[in-house]
């Protein structure tokens, strides 16, 4: 295929999972842009931290865990997330040599020859031996559907496109959502709107005390057992529950976090319950989360019948050349760092792997 340009692997996304799997392969010895490409979306550093609201400051993030190899120190609590992270991304890069090449849109992986992938992306394409997918889930923000959506007179909007509580000065604004993107957009929102609703599907569930190696090894279990099973893996928030912290205790105690269950319908003016209760609306903000965004490998076809795409480690049962990090159980940012060095393991590990498969 003329213009095809051939690397041992190519990494696509350069957020944590994906700077974590980089900078563990060029420590192996794999040089840059010789040996492996990383292909990112975004338009500069940072990964979907970039996109995130201006008011989640940095000492509002949960858990942010360093990248391999330099820890993030004398970050400003009171500034952007947005900002911080996406300097000390920017930093990672230039101090390991790791070339990102974007924005590049990454369109489909398909078989190749020879037992190499074709990577198509609006800057060419790319055969590889291997893959490491770091594409998050940021760029697949979930809404759920509901009778009468389409009849709200309103706005509603997702998490992705939240720019902070001003804008909803003086307007009554139900939130729906359990996790922590839906607390703290209420907390916030409160001293503006008019007044506030939240809604979730499930009754939330609020963590007392600190969060130790052991509990968060117990709920990377629960997610991992998911994906082995070739099952959606749930996020690793749905599984620790939310944080008891100060201003949430205060939200609880002054009602801003008096959780209703899910209504039935969407109305003109708001949403309504099968008990016939209703709240008047003017705004609908769905912190539903998000889904993996995994369309472009779709031609490999490595979903399992339980709609998932089976793992072990990271790697992907039907197909050992493709990697998924910042998958499932290495959701989290301190699980993505360990899921990048565990891909670069298996990876120079596939050679022989590939032949033993042949023989």
């Amino acid at each position: 295929m003329n213009g095809t340009r051939e690397v041992d692997v190519v990494v696509i996304g350069a957020g944590q999972a994906g700077l974590a799997g980089a900078y563990h392969l060029r420590r192996t010895g794999f040089e840059p842009d010789r040996d492996f490409v990383v292909l990112d979306h975004s338009p500069g550093p940072g990964g979907a931290w970039q996109f995130r609201w201006p008011s989640l400051t940095y000492g509002k993030v949960h858990g942010m865990h360093a990248l391999p190899g330099m820890e993030l120190t004398d970050a400003d609590p009171d500034r952007p997330s947005a900002e911080v992270i996406s300097e000390y991304f920017d930093r990672y890069e230039r101090a390991f040599d790791l070339p990102v090449r974007r924005p590049v849109d990454v369109r489909t992986v398909r078989e190749g020859q020879d037992g190499r992938l074709l990577v198509e992306a609006s800057d060419g394409v790319w055969s590889t031996r291997a893959l490491i997918n770091a594409t998050g889930t940021w760029e697949r923000p979930f809404w759920p559907r509901l009778p009468g959506q389409e009849t709200f007179r309103g706005r509603q909007l997702h998490t992705a496109r939240y720019a902070g509580p001003e804008e909803f000065a003086g307007l009554r604004v139900v939130v729906v959502g359990g996790g922590a993107s839906g607390t703290q957009h209420l907390l916030e929102l409160a001293p503006y709107a008019a007044a506030t609703t939240w809604v979730t599907r499930r009754p939330p569930v609020f963590r007392e005390g600190p969060f130790d190696q052991e509990a968060g090894r117990s709920a990377v279990a629960l997610v991992e057992e998911r994906v082995r099973q070739g099952l959606p893996p749930r996020s690793v928030v749905s599984v620790t529950g939310l944080p008891l912290g100060d201003a949430v205790r205060r939200g609880l105690a002054d009602g801003v976090l008096d959780r209703r269950p899910m209504f039935e319908r969407i109305t003109a003016d708001g949403v309504a319950w099968h008990d016939g209760g209703h709240v008047e609306a003017d705004v609908i903000l769905w912190a539903t989360g998000f889904r993996a965004a995994l369309g472009h490998l779709a031609p490999l076809r490595l979903r399992e019948p339980g709609g998932g795409i089976r793992v072990e480690g990271t790697r992907v049962v039907a197909d050992p050349r493709v990697h998924l990090v910042g998958y499932g159980p290495s959701a989290s940012t301190i699980g993505a760092n360990r899921a990048g060095r565990a891909a670069v393991r298996d990876i120079r590990r596939l050679p022989a792997d590939a032949r033993a498969a042949a023989a």
